[in-house]
């Protein structure tokens, strides 16, 4: 008993000894520093905008941008109950949810599928090769891709027509077939980012422990086997924490993809092409009031809050140790 009372008591002169600084703790502050810095500015300090969902915002001449926002007129929730009685909003909600769910599915199945044969590649070489241009495309601007899509779909010298052409077929009008876009806008966005997702996963199954290969070999467990009850289970936790940052996002969509690709969104692809991040943008570009598109901003980032916080709820309920929050 006596010995159990001194373990205690030196356990608890540890944990007070714990609290005091230490030079350690100055220098990972200061290490930190300049990062919260970056978010109290750019992140935080502009979240003050927010009131502008609230308000009817005016520009009074010869005054700042707060006089204007003060003296605006408040609005109360006028700006969100425009936005949900739009005759748009089921159009830009339906393709944002439904293009990102596609994302998030394929952008899983297809990188973690490619990361594990690569794993397999017996050839350093070659696998470092296939990495390099799968990764390629993550660093090109959409402004870019926009133009060599063009040159594919272009009507007059686009290649898919004048393929079309050759065999002795009707060319088809690709920025004025809606029917298409949505596999195009699929195809596009994974060629894009699947390489960069696939470098990540590949990480995690690099700094898998070998001896737990060697095991399942000496066990007799086939490739296949060995990628099921080794490979898979080890990277559980990146996987889950990807999918949780994803859905987060579940209701914003990729400006460049939507818009640049589409060239500027037509009228014959905007069933088809508008989410709304275009919607905003284009918002802004009119004369629609700046407070409805504040509102439309507001409830997207409201709504990816109370998605990631679902999924990672869901997460918890079912695996307690791969929730990130």
């Amino acid at each position: 008993m006596e010995k159990l009372n001194k373990d205690k008591s030196d356990n608890i002169k540890k944990v007070k000894t714990r609290k005091k600084w230490t030079k350690d703790d100055t220098e990972l502050t200061l290490l930190a520093l300049p990062t919260t810095i970056w978010y109290i500015l750019f992140c935080f300090l502009p979240m003050f905008g927010i009131i502008i969902a609230f308000k009817n915002y005016k520009v009074f001449p010869g005054h700042g941008f707060f006089y204007n926002l003060f003296n605006s007129q408040w609005t109360g929730f006028d700006n969100f109950q425009f936005l949900i009685k739009s005759n748009v909003l089921f159009i830009l909600l339906r393709n944002t949810i439904a293009y990102n769910i596609v994302f998030i599915v394929l952008g899983i199945l297809i990188p973690v599928t490619l990361a594990i044969m690569i794993s397999l590649i017996y050839s350093k070489r070659k696998s470092k090769v296939y990495q390099t241009m799968m990764f390629f495309p993550h660093f090109m601007s959409w402004v870019v891709v926009s133009y060599f899509v063009y040159a594919f779909l272009s009507i007059d010298k686009g290649m898919f027509n004048s393929i079309l052409k050759m065999m002795g077929k009707d060319i088809v009008q690709w920025y004025m077939e809606p029917k298409y876009w949505p596999f195009i806008l699929v195809f596009m966005q994974l060629w894009k980012t699947v390489g960069y997702s696939t470098v990540v996963y590949l990480a995690s199954i690099t700094g898998i422990d070998g001896t737990l290969y060697e095991a399942a070999v000496i066990d007799g467990a086939t490739k296949w086997q060995q990628v099921k009850y080794v490979t898979i289970p080890s990277i559980k936790t990146i996987v889950i924490m990807m999918f949780i940052l994803n859905v987060g996002r579940v209701f914003y969509s990729d400006f460049g993809l939507f818009y640049q690709v589409t060239k500027e969104i037509p009228s014959s692809l905007y069933n088809v092409a508008s989410t709304i991040d275009t919607y905003v943008f284009k918002a802004l570009q009119s004369t629609t009031p700046i407070g409805m598109t504040a509102a439309a901003t507001f409830f997207q980032s409201i709504a990816c809050c109370l998605t990631i916080l679902l999924a990672n709820w869901i997460v918890r309920k079912i695996d307690n140790e791969s929730a990130i929050i």
